[in-house]
């Protein structure tokens, strides 16, 4: 298990199976999960990766939430969450989205990019595959998706980066369901037929989805849109 270190890592990433009252059942076949998470009379939003079937949380968000903090010396992780603390007051976070989740948020997006293309022109050669082949674009989308959390602090990046979760997964659903057909042979319908992805609608979606994103997150002003819904 590698070393970490604060000055590297701005949040840490930690499996748990129950903590506190806080407990994950049957989290669904997507990787990325948004949950209302309660934490000393608080409340904020969390996500939670599941990577190889185990639940992840970030540490230090879920610290955030109950007004404590997570500090690492050595190999030693220590959480402190003040019981009874009230509410914090705080500024507000920054108006429209950062810079820095900007940034990490388009690049994910062209790894999420190169998956569904890679998907699409294997299917039009009527070369499917079994979904092995497409493993390392899911997991660098996965980890991609994991930064540009650790930079979404104000509104509009949060905003933001659920409809870039939705899409993650929306490449993800139509990645299983291609595989699934590919076993009972009927993707070779996209092979054989020229126009078959145009006619796909949730082909369609991703694509019109992957293109506004592409244009907001340049543009810095979150919007939103059905395509990503």
């Amino acid at each position: 298990m590698r070393r970490l270190h604060m000055k590297q890592e701005r949040r840490v990433w930690i499996l748990i199976a129950a903590i506190m009252s806080f407990s994950i059942i049957a989290l669904p076949q997507s990787d990325v999960q948004e949950f209302t998470l309660v934490l000393n009379g608080q409340s904020g939003k969390i996500f939670v990766y599941r990577i190889n079937g185990q639940a992840f949380v970030d540490v230090e968000a879920l610290a955030r939430i109950g007004n404590g903090s997570a500090t690492i010396e050595g190999h030693q992780l220590t959480v402190m969450l003040p019981a009874n603390s009230p509410p914090t007051p705080a500024s507000g976070p920054p108006e429209g989205m950062t810079k820095e989740f900007m940034t990490a948020a388009l690049k994910d997006l062209a790894t999420i990019k190169d998956w569904h293309t890679t998907i699409a022109q294997a299917l039009q050669r009527g070369v499917p595959g079994d979904g092995s082949r497409l493993a390392p674009f899911h997991d660098r989308a996965v980890e991609g998706l994991r930064l540009a959390t650790v930079e979404a602090s104000s509104h509009s990046d949060q905003d933001a980066l659920r409809l870039l979760t939705n899409h993650f997964n929306q490449v993800d659903r139509w990645k299983r369901k291609l595989v699934d057909a590919r076993k009972s042979m009927s993707t070779a319908n996209y092979s054989i037929t020229p126009d078959a992805l145009e006619n796909d609608s949730e082909y369609q979606a991703i694509a019109s989805c992957s293109q506004f994103l592409s244009a907001m997150l340049a543009g810095g002003k979150y919007q939103d849109n059905s395509s990503c819904h």
